[in-house]
């Protein structure tokens, strides 16, 4: 699940900046969701109960909550559409 976590963030970063592109911004309706989705998964993968490493985890929560932060914060300012 860790990896898992750090693919979906990669791929959330990946959106992210897709959105990023003008007149791409609607992107963002989609990415949104698969970043939450991924950050759900990071979070369970984080507080799994091993003594494993913990790092693709933490680097899931990171990417996938800048996704999220920075692709909401792309839909204010494009006005939802643009």
């Amino acid at each position: 699940m860790k990896t898992a976590s750090l693919v979906m963030g990669i791929l959330a970063i990946f959106g992210m900046l897709l959105g990023f592109i003008p007149c791409l911004g609607s992107f963002n309706w989609i990415n949104i969701p698969f970043s939450l989705v991924g950050l759900v998964i990071s979070i369970v993968a984080y507080v799994q109960d091993d003594n494993l490493p913990k790092n693709n985890a933490t680097a899931g929560i990171i990417m996938c909550a800048t996704a999220v932060f920075l692709g909401f914060i792309r839909l204010i300012l494009g006005g939802g559409i643009l």
